[in-house]
């Protein structure tokens, strides 16, 4: 009776990729990609005016790649509804679509979206996006960025945005900031 608890704690030592350790969903960026307020261009006349929302709140970035897809569309809705669930921390939230160049056409819909920011990044910032955990974000991701301007955690294309909520309801828990 003794061998077993031993070579279950023998197996786990020889295998550690075998048990995840930690409670998020995403896939926390290491190390985080810091930005800085000049990183984010507002792409259009209400994005440049309120693109200082961006500081010292949590925000849900959605990169747009050319022309708004159909995934594209379904992750903007599902950032829309992520921070629709916050509830009553919805004012620490931000939604950030990073558009790829001043030419994108977002559908109606999210053009017309009060509470969401589109903006392109700086050269600088579009350098570091294309080295996030060895691969740039796809259409359709989820990047988080802290109150401190860090990307932090993202999630691949096709996210689910009630393990969204969750990963998001923690850090605003533990967060003293934004």
């Amino acid at each position: 009776m003794t061998a077993i608890p031993f070579s279950i704690a023998w197996y786990l030592a020889a295998h550690p990729d075998t048990v995840r350790l930690g409670t998020n969903h995403g896939e926390l960026i290491q190390p985080p990609l810091q930005t800085e307020p000049v990183s984010f261009v507002g792409a259009d006349t209400f994005s440049q005016e309120n693109i200082g929302e961006l500081k010292g709140h949590w925000v849900l970035i959605n990169p747009v790649f050319g022309a708004c897809s159909q995934v594209c569309a379904d992750a903007l809705h599902k950032s829309r509804q992520i921070g629709l669930m916050i509830g009553k921390d919805i004012a620490r939230v931000r939604r950030l679509a990073l558009l790829s160049d001043g030419q994108v056409a977002l559908p109606g819909q999210w053009r017309e979206d009060a509470r969401l920011l589109k903006a392109l990044p700086a050269d600088g910032l579009r350098s570091g996006l294309s080295g996030i955990a060895g691969q740039a974000p796809v259409e359709g991701a989820l990047i988080i960025m802290d109150p401190l301007g860090n990307l932090m955690m993202k999630y691949p294309p096709g996210f689910d945005p009630y393990q969204v909520r969750d990963d998001l309801s923690k850090l605003l828990r533990i967060s003293q900031i934004g």
